[in-house]
């Protein structure tokens, strides 16, 4: 165990003898993302560094500090990348924050969501102890893939310290086209599409305009941007970053910000506000006035879940309620991994 690791170990060990409440934080771009935690800053800065990168196996391993935009400089020199391309919000974002959030980019709807990339990871848990899961390659994960729980556990289960990465080459080829097209048909089109062999590595519909990414190989980006028509999306590369990092003005404004995950083909939502459009349907971000009830239970009635993303008033809690069932397997995975609840307490939900 490295120095800095070891320390945090310690720190984790006193702060659970003295059932003391610990903020696990990075660079903090992630700090508006669900309820205030409480408790005292353990800053994970320090413990930074890529250990291992091997783009022939299509990993990279590195501490938890190390900032995402030193990953992402070390996989373009190789032509690599992490494919579920996410979002920074801020220049101090790092390894560690990017899994405790498990929040994924436009190109998710081609490639996966962050969970799907993690390999392996090590975390001090709640005891003080350094527990290791999953390996640096694919045919090192099997069984129960614990690893992939700290993806979107936003710290919650434990201090991630280190964590292995699966990675993927740049596509050979990319264009970005525009095409002028109202909501309803918009949602169509792209489930339509979605079972053709189009390489759409993003999406974007906003104010009766949809924008996609192709990429890939050359001739099937050509064939793809023949066969859908639309304009030549000018600063393509501009434009997907401002719809990752959301510095783009739809998504400014002083209503809150809500994420809705629903099926794909569900049609438009009869809410108030304005809607984007992402990953094929399945993602739609929503600026909004109306309160969290009449949006949750639309939402719902649509099979999908709705987070308080931005903005607002949280005391109705940012994430959906959890069912019965539900809340009993994360108050058990709460327990195994964290018996004293000294991680980011209150940060998903207000009670664990």
């Amino acid at each position: 165990m490295s120095e800095a690791a070891e320390r945090f170990a310690d720190t984790v060990r006193a702060a659970s003898a003295a059932k003391q409440a610990l903020v696990l934080r990075g660079g903090g771009t992630k700090d508006f993302y669900g309820l205030p935690a409480q408790g005292e800053v353990l800053d994970t800065r320090a413990h930074a560094g890529i250990v291992d990168y091997d783009p022939s196996e299509l990993f990279i391993t590195a501490r938890c500090g190390t900032p995402l935009a030193e990953i992402e400089t070390a996989l373009a020199e190789r032509r690599q990348m992490l494919a579920f391309e996410p979002p920074h919000f801020g220049d101090g974002a790092t390894l560690g924050g990017m899994v405790a959030a498990g929040l994924s980019g436009p190109r998710r709807q081609a490639a996966g969501a962050v969970r799907d990339f993690v390999l392996g990871v090590k975390i001090v848990d709640g005891r003080g102890q350094l527990l290791r899961f999953g390996g640096q390659v694919m045919k090192n994960v099997a069984g129960y893939d614990v690893s992939r729980l700290m993806a979107g556990a936003m710290g919650t289960l434990g201090l991630i310290v280190e964590a292995s990465i699966k990675t993927l080459p740049v596509p050979f080829a990319e264009q970005s086209i525009r095409l002028e097209m109202p909501e309803a048909r918009a949602i169509e089109a792209l489930n339509r599409w979605s079972g053709r062999p189009l390489p759409i590595s993003a999406s974007c519909h906003e104010n009766d305009q949809l924008s996609l990414r192709l990429s890939g190989a050359q001739a099937a980006v050509r064939a793809a941007r023949e066969n859908l028509g639309g304009e030549q999306l000018d600063n393509a590369e501009d434009f997907w970053a401002s719809v990752r990092e959301q510095t783009h003005p739809a998504f400014a404004g002083e209503a809150p910000l809500w994420r809705i995950s629903v099926p794909s083909a569900t049609p438009s939502l009869d809410l108030p506000g304005h809607q984007v459009i992402e990953w094929g349907g399945a993602v739609r971000w929503l600026s909004s006035n109306a309160d969290a009830r009449t949006i949750r239970e639309a939402v719902q009635r649509a099979g999908g879940h709705a987070t308080l993303f931005r903005r607002g008033d949280k005391s109705a809690g940012v994430f959906q309620p959890l069912a019965p069932a539900l809340a009993k397997l994360h108050r058990n995975l709460k327990q195994a991994f964290d018996p004293e609840g000294i991680f980011n307490r209150g940060r998903m939900y207000r009670d664990f």
